[in-house]
């Protein structure tokens, strides 16, 4: 899956599309090759961004400072760096929702 993917130093690469002010926290699927996160938090002041961080630390059972966004940080198509989990376990946790797509 485009989505999700191992870089050389063991990190993974996740490619997200954020859909703010949605009326729930969740992951929605595949968008292209983006997994969709839709989030109540509106983007102003890196509150999105935020948000992000902390519902993928959550979701990963990881602590925040395992999370960076790479790019993407004024865009809704964000590019997120998730150290300490491997891609299997990475994909189970995120979920069917990734695998089914939109």
């Amino acid at each position: 899956m485009p989505y999700l993917r191992s870089l050389p130093d063991g990190s993974l690469l996740l490619k997200l599309l954020v859909q703010p002010r949605a009326s729930k926290n969740e992951l929605a699927g595949l968008h292209n090759d983006a997994l969709k996160l839709r989030l109540t938090t509106p983007p102003v002041e890196g509150r999105a961004n935020q948000a992000v961080i902390a519902f993928l630390a959550k979701r990963l059972h990881l602590p925040k400072s395992e999370l960076t966004i790479k790019s993407g940080q004024q865009s809704r198509e964000k590019q997120v760096i998730i150290n300490g989990c491997d891609e299997a376990r990475a994909r189970a946790l995120l979920g069917e929702k990734a695998d089914e797509g939109y």
